[in-house]
């Protein structure tokens, strides 16, 4: 059994909803990546969802794409990414671990290569947003010798019959997104949400998280009633470039560009971790009321 699957077997036999925070690898500098996940493990999450930087993240609204550029900013590639997560399975061997990413990079490295080197660092699942489902036998069947779940998006537009075949290629969990646009726009419609979230498990046996558009406890437990697992993203990736920014503004510095500067490294951690605990803390509540 893949850890993600334990994860979730364990989260359903205890009654909670597993929460899966999302931030950038190497935002909003690289070696706060690491002790940033182990904050959030501490601060309730499950699994974590570590976005790849990549130049052109067409699925991720303002936010985001700002925590991608502060990561290129810092030449983070995917062999950092990789890095991060070794270094990570150091102390943690047991937290789930999901790259959320482009087909760019890993085609770059080509599906082996990739799929072995994520292995060994501790990955467990891949998902790759713009690969569509109907292009991605060939990557499914790397992905599932070297035993990493393969993990897909279903959108408030999918047909059912897709729907189905999603589910009939993914492992691991489904990703439903709540809303129609990039992360962190609109308002969630929890009525359509439930409705389109029963749909899916009628075509699957995976667990349904669900994301896009959590941003606080009360949203987390709206979700939290019908999903299996609640994705945080944006509120956090905007929360930790905000106390990077509020830690350097004294110094007249472009914190997009270098974070550090005229600041000691272990302060602005410190900053930067307080918050994403305290966020992380109240949508795992949340979800979990």
């Amino acid at each position: 059994m893949s850890r993600i699957a334990a994860c979730l077997e364990a989260c359903k036999a205890s009654g909670r909803k597993a929460v899966i925070p999302y931030i950038v690898a190497g935002d909003p500098w690289s070696d706060i990546t690491v002790p940033a996940v182990h904050i959030l493990v501490e601060a309730g999450a499950d699994i974590i969802e570590l976005g790849v930087p990549f130049s052109d993240p067409m699925a991720e609204g303002p936010v985001i794409q700002l925590g991608h550029e502060r990561a290129l900013a810092h030449d983070v590639g995917m062999g950092n990414v990789l890095a991060m997560v070794a270094e990570f399975r150091q102390q943690d061997p047991n937290t789930p671990v999901v790259l959320m990413g482009y087909a760019n990079p890993v085609e770059v490295m080509g599906y082996e290569t990739f799929a072995k080197a994520a292995t060994a660092a501790g990955v467990d699942g891949v998902l790759t947003v713009d690969m569509p489902p109907e292009e991605a036998g060939d990557m499914n069947a790397v992905f599932r010798e070297y035993q990493l779940d393969t993990i897909f998006l279903i959108a408030p537009t999918t047909t059912e019959a897709r729907t189905k075949a999603i589910c009939a290629m993914a492992t691991g969990y489904i990703y439903y997104v709540s809303l129609k646009g990039v992360t962190g726009a609109g308002h969630i419609d929890t009525d359509e949400v439930k409705r389109k979230v029963n749909g899916i498990k009628a075509s699957t046996s995976l667990p349904v998280c669900v994301g896009f558009g959590i941003k606080d406890g009360d949203s987390a437990a709206a979700i939290g009633q019908c999903a299996d697992g609640v994705v945080v993203g944006s509120v956090l990736v905007n929360g930790m470039g905000e106390s990077v920014g509020m830690a350097t503004r004294d110094d007249n510095a472009d914190a997009s560009v270098d974070p550090l500067a005229g600041k000691d490294r272990a302060a602005l951690a410190e900053v930067v971790n307080a918050r994403i605990l305290s966020i992380v803390s109240e949508i795992a509540e949340g979800a979990n009321r």
